[in-house]
């Protein structure tokens, strides 16, 4: 942080005895809108759009060019005065609208978010929970109990494969 920008959103602040505060206000308005609820049209764009709507917004790719040019990785929005851009943190948490998921940067770079949670709980129903502990596959048996070892090891195949019981 410099005394001119907030420390965590890079916001210009006013200063004492400046003249047209309203002017870094102003700024510091534009660059809030962009960071609440963020929602961008896609991601890794290296040449900003021709004609972008005003309040459209994107994630600039690693090797922007043009307007872009010194904001790889930032949130780019298009406002009636220009281009507004804001610098990822580690944890900021974007919509993105092409492919309606939510996207997070990681201190490095943007990925697709985790969801994490204890449980999923659907009409006031667990539906999803902590991983089970292992169960073993059927052994044994004689010829009648084939199909159903048969059903029950792709139950189990199924189980494992949504992390629901351990492998």
């Amino acid at each position: 942080m410099t005394d001119e920008t907030s420390v965590r959103t890079g916001l210009p602040l006013l200063q004492p005895g400046q003249a047209q505060k309203e002017i870094v206000h102003n700024e510091a308005l534009a660059l809030i809108d962009l960071l609440i609820q963020p929602s961008v049209v896609t991601v890794g764009l290296n040449v900003p759009p021709a004609t972008p709507a005003t309040g459209a917004c994107w994630i600039v790719g690693a090797a922007p060019t043009g307007d872009w040019g010194p904001h790889a990785q930032a949130l780019a929005g298009w406002t009636p005065g220009g281009w507004r851009f804001a610098a990822p943190r580690a944890g900021m948490t974007v919509w993105r609208e092409d492919l309606a998921t939510l996207i997070r940067h990681d201190g490095a770079g943007w990925t697709a978010a985790d969801i994490t949670g204890g449980r999923v709980v659907i009409g006031g129903n667990k539906v999803v929970g902590a991983q089970g502990a292992a169960i073993a596959d059927p052994v044994g048996g004689a010829v009648v109990d084939t199909s159903a070892r048969a059903t029950l090891s792709a139950v189990l195949v199924l189980l494992r494969s949504h992390g629901l019981i351990a492998a």
